[in-house]
């Protein structure tokens, strides 16, 4: 029979893990972000996420890292959204998102089967074309996704026969104006960063535009085994949200529950099950973390998709989760809202540094302060 595990013993070491618990040094930015990523979106909630992991980040310290040092990398992600990672984990962070088969990147990117239905055309097929003209594109340039796709659907129409072609070019479903084949094609480049080809390089003004890979870290992200990196990214989902399951560690990645397993099936040998609310399980060789993590104090305030707050509901995969605060390990209420202007943010701790267990990180409008690239 599986062990019966306490609600409080669970969130102390999910706080522990996101370093929501103690917060790191100074130098502690790479291990922040390589827990489980760090969302970004809205733009410049990934610093105020940072912030409350680290002690003294500044907004020049990370605009170092993703645009001196490239040591921080931006790319689409979990559920098809911006997260910075550590650019050597690159590999666990895009090759070990990719879903394996057709079908699953199919619900990966939900919205683009009808379209697909339209063209005749296979996921597969759509993201081929698209990937074999981003490089004439996209070298040497900097481009936001809507000149991006707009340029790629034009060069990928001209190789389509003339029917297929007339659909390509015809009004599509997804934003005024837009052709349905340029629609398409903002799918297949979520799926192209995944496949290592292209990344976000920072902000310029309100566009995040995007970079080839290659050009913009001097060298390819490297080309492991998926095996290898799917199975990391699973250890690393446990490690800051077990026990859980395979419903919750799809609806965390964008998938369907019935798509787990190529994933799941590669550690299943490293699992415990435990009881939390129902069957879960958790890494082995976490349990007596999980039984003696130290129980949280004071308050952090959080971001909107903090990284802690994305444990979905089991019913529903794109179901969001307000900003808010955490007070002693528990949600006790909604954060301050963002301003629809979202590149006017400030980071401030607002209690002595001395004591650490009681700072509070609160998102506040700045006019001299701009957030953080992309």
């Amino acid at each position: 029979m599986a062990d019966k595990v306490a609600k409080g013993d669970v969130i102390a070491f999910r706080l522990n893990a996101h370093h929501l618990t103690e917060r790191l040094g100074e130098s502690g930015l790479l291990d922040a972000a390589g827990r489980c990523a760090i969302q970004n979106s809205p733009p410049g909630s990934a610093l105020l996420a940072l912030h409350a992991r680290m002690k003294n980040l500044t907004q020049e310290q990370v605009g170092e890292a993703v645009a001196e040092e490239k040591s921080l990398l931006q790319t689409w992600c979990m559920r098809g959204s911006p997260f910075y990672s550590p650019a050597v984990d690159a590999p666990v962070f895009t090759t070990g998102v990719l879903p394996p088969t057709e079908e699953a990147m199919r619900h990966f990117i939900l919205g683009v089967e009808q379209a697909l239905i339209e063209l005749d055309m296979g996921l597969t097929e759509a993201v081929e074309l698209t990937g074999a003209e981003i490089h004439a594109v996209l070298s040497g340039r900097q481009l936001a996704i809507n000149e991006l796709g707009a340029e790629l659907a034009t060069r990928i129409a001209r190789k389509l026969p003339k029917q297929q072609r007339g659909v390509w070019e015809g009004k599509g479903p997804y934003a005024p104006g837009q052709p349905l084949g340029e629609g398409v094609v903002h799918f297949c480049i979520r799926i192209l960063t995944l496949q290592r080809v292209a990344c976000f390089a920072p902000r310029a003004g309100n566009k995040a535009p995007f970079v080839l890979v290659d050009e913009w870290l001097g060298h390819p992200i490297p080309d492991i085994d998926p095996k290898v990196a799917r199975a990391e990214l699973l250890r690393r989902y446990l490690r800051c949200y077990g026990p859980s399951t395979r419903r919750d560690f799809a609806a965390w990645v964008g998938i369907n529950a019935g798509d787990t397993d190529p994933w799941w099936s590669l550690v299943e040998d490293e699992l415990t099950q435990v009881e939390f609310c129902g069957k879960s399980w958790i890494l082995t060789e976490d349990l007596d973390a999980l039984r003696s993590a130290a129980k949280p104090k004071g308050v952090r305030l959080l971001p909107p998709r903090d990284p802690y707050t994305q444990m979905r509901p089991r019913n529903n995969r794109r179901q969001e989760v307000p900003p808010g605060s955490v007070e002693d390990g528990r949600r006790t209420g909604r954060g301050p809202r963002q301003r629809r202007d979202h590149r006017h943010m400030a980071a401030t701790q607002e209690r002595p540094e001395a004591d650490h267990h009681h700072q509070d990180v609160r998102p506040a409008a700045s006019s001299g302060q701009e957030a953080a690239p992309g």
